[in-house]
């Protein structure tokens, strides 16, 4: 589109369209939020203190497969993953005496899970810095758009020149095509580690942002960089795929 174009001009600090990833990503495994349905977390955690076996076998139906999926984002294949997984429910078992509440359980449950999942992975793969991992965004001074889609010269400067695609016409059928999802999870696996971690926990599992927060002991600044890096980077893709231009 050229700047001749006839739409009104947006300005670039307008933020990005949104991409409703949840709406086009594989469906969660057990069909449903992970989570849903437990009693309250004082009265489970009661229940598991006390050594309820049939209050942990709740826990694991409730969790597990949400914490394979989180331990798939570090670690190479399912198998290992699943190793993961019963490290925490171990580690679990473990340190339920220390737990005191001040998180919610799913959180941290995340939490072991994922620290769990870094040890592995950093064994797997040693250059992964992961000291320094939820530090500061190493892609700062990089645009989420890219520059040459703005006006650089006419009284319209940072504007749009071109405009994100507006899928609104295109059938429901492609939008939720298999090859579609196919797409925005290769897009998703694309992503670098961190940005990979919020955006599936936020847009895929569908986490608020202060659990994410909670659960990856990262402030909510940092979360809404990584978040706005990754969804930004997947829009582009499907935006490639979409317009048949990648």
């Amino acid at each position: 589109m050229t700047a001749s174009a006839s739409f009104e001009p947006v300005h670039r600090t307008d933020p990005n369209p949104p991409l409703a990833i949840a709406a086009s990503a594989p469906p969660l495994a057990d069909g449903h939020t992970a989570g849903a349905g437990l009693p309250d977390d004082a009265i489970l955690v009661d229940a598991l203190k006390r050594g309820d076996e049939a209050a942990f076998m709740t826990l694991v139906q409730a969790y597990h497969a949400m914490l394979v999926r989180l331990a798939l984002i570090y670690v190479p294949d399912r198998a290992v993953a699943e190793d993961v997984v019963q490290e925490t429910w171990l580690g679990v078992l473990n340190g339920l005496g220390r737990f005191e509440g001040r998180s919610s359980l799913k959180t941290w449950l995340c939490r072991i899970l994922t620290n769990r999942a870094r040890t592995r992975a950093q064994k797997e793969s040693r250059s992964i810095p992961f000291s320094s991992f939820w530090g500061p965004d190493d892609e700062h001074d990089e645009p989420t758009v890219d520059p040459s889609r703005f006006r650089t010269s006419d009284p319209y400067e940072d504007h749009w020149s071109t405009r994100p695609s507006d899928w609104s016409d295109l059938p429901e059928e492609r939008l939720l095509s298999d090859e579609t999802q196919a797409n925005i999870r290769a897009a998703i696996e694309a992503l670098p580690l961190n940005q990979r971690t919020v955006i599936t926990l936020r847009d895929v599992e569908g986490w608020s942002s202060a659990d994410v927060c909670a659960s990856l002991e990262i402030s909510e600044a940092n979360q809404r960089v990584l978040l706005h890096r990754a969804r930004a980077k997947v829009r582009q893709a499907l935006e490639r795929y979409l317009d048949g231009t990648g």
